[in-house]
């Protein structure tokens, strides 16, 4: 197992793993998720000749919880200052769902941190997806909030689950059980997406959008990554029969995908 390394910001400790050696790939995972989202994408992409560095979200796994701007912008900050504490940019960074967002939002006002942007699952737009103001103000919240975040996740994977599914789902329910967490994903839930969203015609980084099909968290997938890809300038992907985390439903599948466009 790789060694926790920390990142201390100026609002707190980000918590990462740095695997490889090669050309920078960072994965960044969506909201009330871990840095061990990309599991199973980061085998391939080190034996690729990739260093791949995978970073816990602020208020999220290993990394503290201080700081109240939980926003694409916030994230986005974070991302930025650990690109450039590793002195290997720009980085290809891959990021998935809000994480996304915060992608966008550095490529447009750090450009020169940004080589490429890969997009999972991209929630960059303003509006927040049907029925998740209810879920983030009445379900996540309490002492049953960790139960019903990993119920919801559940549904993220409408086709197949990983081996490992049951200890993940766990271990992610065990980590909002402690202090701050919780909170710290209503809060990032809550927050709007507008700063992605308006950051769209800056971002000239070459961008490959991969989107599963069933993506519950859309109306219509391919519609969605079908748009982000042409107000990008770039292409998109999509993973047949994949949910909300397609790098981790079907591996094989998304990482030929993503291999494909880092090398191109």
């Amino acid at each position: 197992m790789e060694k926790t390394l920390f990142w201390e910001s100026p609002t707190g400790s980000l918590a990462y793993d740095d695997q490889g050696a090669g050309p920078l790939v960072v994965c960044v995972p969506g909201m009330g998720d871990l840095r061990q989202e990309y599991r199973f994408l980061v085998p391939p992409l080190v034996q690729a000749g990739f260093r791949v560095v995978t970073v816990d979200l602020r208020g999220h796994g290993e990394s503290t919880v201080r700081g109240t701007d939980f926003s694409v912008a916030g994230v986005g900050l974070d991302l930025g200052g650990l690109v450039a504490h590793l002195k290997a940019g720009p980085a290809r960074v891959i990021g998935d769902s809000m994480a996304a967002g915060a992608a966008v939002w550095l490529a447009a006002e750090r450009p020169e941190l940004v080589a490429q942007l890969v997009l999972l699952g991209p929630f960059v737009r303003g509006r927040v997806s049907p029925g998740m103001g209810w879920l983030f103000s009445t379900l996540f919240r309490g002492f049953w909030g960790p139960g019903a975040w990993g119920a919801f996740y559940a549904t993220l994977y409408p086709t197949r689950r990983p081996d490992d599914w049951a200890s993940y789902r766990r271990r992610l329910t065990r980590n909002l059980r402690e202090p701050g967490r919780l909170a710290a994903l209503r809060a990032m839930l809550r927050a709007p997406k507008d700063a992605s969203e308006q950051r769209l015609p800056r971002v000239n980084a070459p961008t490959f959008v991969v989107m599963g099909t069933k993506d519950p968290d859309f109306p219509d997938p391919e519609a969605e990554a079908r748009w982000v890809a042409q107000t990008l300038n770039g292409s998109y992907a999509l993973v047949p029969g994949a949910g909300h985390y397609p790098h981790a439903e079907f591996p094989e599948a998304t990482a030929a995908l993503v291999l494909g466009a880092l090398v191109r």
